[in-house]
């Protein structure tokens, strides 16, 4: 036997490096990768087009008439753009939360089912455990490289909202939505997708099988998201403090006085020399507490869903 034979003979095996397995996860799921990029170009550009020429017409007409004048003042008047500017930009304003829930279905319905379920279903992934990959490495990479884009996504689609929030949640309408905004907006807005990811991996190797993972791994995080709306410490809609706010009004001589609550009566607004309204959310002390409270409880339990899918594999695996 040549010295070349035994040497090929004797030779250990050679693993994949990380970065391979990183390339592979990504080259086999570029389509859904590129469907997230779209929705976070998406919702990055509402955010930022509500923070910069979305309020400017809205913020000259407010400045006028108050929120609740506005839209008084456009009902009466029947002023299409006045009508457009008051109540349309409120709406507007809500829409990004919308689209970054609907995000993170999406998130838990990728990882229950094109992530994990539809490779075990079609025996993708033994096929892989067979070419020096360990069933270990596979699930790290597969939880990994979609963690670190939904990380970054979310984290960059929060920080634009928490900035239009700062610079012009003076125009939307008081009551229960800015408050409900506030307090949902922050850390725990990047974990829930997370636990998305964490679920729908955990279910899908459960499953193992791509529609019935699908099924799950929504109803899953729904009851998940019924459950954050409902109950402390989550933000739910009805669970939050009280969010401050001050209003004031301006004179032609540029005084700022306390607002009368005038709106469209023009009586009064001559009266007292109103020309202008403007009114500011205070912060909250509960805001901090909350958030880090319920970002922790979202990460254990993210936590505990990734351990449970590793343990779960392991047995699988060792079962053959």
């Amino acid at each position: 036997m040549s010295t070349t034979t035994l040497e090929k003979a004797f030779a250990p095996v050679v693993r994949p490096a990380p970065h391979g397995l990183v390339r592979t996860v990504l080259r086999l799921h570029r389509t859904a990768l590129w469907i997230w990029l779209a929705f976070v170009a998406f919702t990055a550009g509402l955010l930022l087009w509500l923070t910069g020429p979305g309020a400017d017409a809205t913020a000259r007409q407010l400045e006028r008439f108050g929120y609740g004048g506005g839209v008084m003042e456009a009902a009466y008047s029947g002023d299409t753009l006045l009508y457009f500017t008051s109540g349309a930009y409120n709406n507007l304003f809500y829409d990004p939360d919308t689209l970054i829930t609907l995000g993170s279905f999406a998130v838990a319905l990728f990882a229950g089912g094109p992530l994990t379920a539809r490779e075990l279903e079609s025996g993708t992934a033994q096929f892989a455990w067979t070419q020096s990959v360990s069933p270990v490495r596979w699930l790290a990479a597969k939880l990994a490289v979609p963690a670190a884009f939904v990380l970054v996504g979310t984290g960059l689609l929060t920080l634009l909202y928490r900035q239009l929030w700062s610079a012009h949640s003076n125009l939307l309408v008081a009551g229960i939505g800015p408050r409900s905004l506030y307090f949902s907006l922050g850390p725990a807005t990047v974990a829930a997708p997370l636990l998305g990811l964490a679920l729908g991996t955990l279910i899908g190797l459960a499953v193992r099988r791509t529609l019935p993972a699908l099924a799950f791994s929504g109803f899953a995080y729904f009851l998940v998201y019924a459950f954050r709306g409902n109950h402390w410490p989550f933000q739910g809609r009805y669970q939050q403090p009280e969010l401050s706010s001050r209003s004031s009004a301006f004179t032609s001589t540029g005084a700022e006085i306390s607002d009368p609550g005038c709106y469209t009566d023009k009586a009064c607004l001559a009266q007292h020399d109103i020309v202008r309204f403007t009114r500011a959310y205070l912060p909250s002390p509960d805001y901090w507490p909350r958030q880090l409270l319920e970002t922790g409880v979202l990460l254990a339990l993210t936590a505990v869903a990734v351990t449970l899918a590793f343990a779960l594999l392991r047995r699988r695996a060792a079962a053959g």
